[in-house]
């Protein structure tokens, strides 16, 4: 068992009212809640590292319910993501970790959420910045719902860090038009269609 020590967190919002095209009704909202916290296994090799997972849950809770928030509640939610950013002395397992408390922690907030959490990693500098995928809460293949949020933090993830994110969004791409399955026609058996 290891303490989570944050060192910083964040919250970046975004409101697009057009890509081109005319402004849309609503605007699209997509979140970040990113986290900074001591990577307690950089600069060495541990074999046993999934207790670990267990200790950022209440992490993964506290940061999915600001997204929920900021976007005016669950029922407002209809895309989501997660990344990590692991500092140089660690390595891209240590990002793994999130699978778990960042996925699960929103799909326990949003209540029937069917769709697996999309999710990137990568090890970089400082600064590295990080594309997350977004998909529909509720069917992968739910092609308006296809996005990603570019985030970061300029003196992050240092060495013996890992920088950790969750994204939600209140919607389709603005002006989203190249077909596939639509929002309401999602059977959700599966959490793929």
């Amino acid at each position: 068992m290891h303490d989570v020590v944050i060192r910083k967190m964040g919250l970046s919002v975004e409101e697009i009212f057009h890509e081109g095209g005319s402004p849309a009704p609503d605007p699209l909202v997509r979140a970040a809640a990113l986290a900074v916290i001591h990577n307690p296994f950089a600069g060495r090799y541990v074999a046993d590292i999934e207790g670990f997972m267990d200790d950022l849950k209440p992490l993964g809770l506290q940061m999915a319910g600001r997204l929920v928030d900021v976007l005016g509640g669950a029922d407002r939610v209809q895309g989501y993501g997660k990344g990590a950013i692991v500092g140089s002395a660690g390595e891209i397992e240590h990002g793994a970790l999130w699978h778990v408390p960042g996925g699960y922690a929103m799909r326990e907030l949003l209540g029937d959420a069917r769709a697996i959490v999309p999710s990137t990693k990568k090890v970089g500098a400082p600064g590295t910045r990080l594309d997350v995928p977004i998909t529909h809460i509720n069917a992968s293949y739910v092609r308006s719902h296809f996005d990603a949020m570019e985030v970061g933090i300029n003196d992050s993830p240092r060495a013996h860090e890992l920088l950790l994110v969750l994204v939600m969004t209140s919607g389709p791409r603005i002006h989203a038009r190249v077909g596939g399955l639509q929002a309401d026609a999602i059977e959700g058996r599966d959490g793929l269609r």
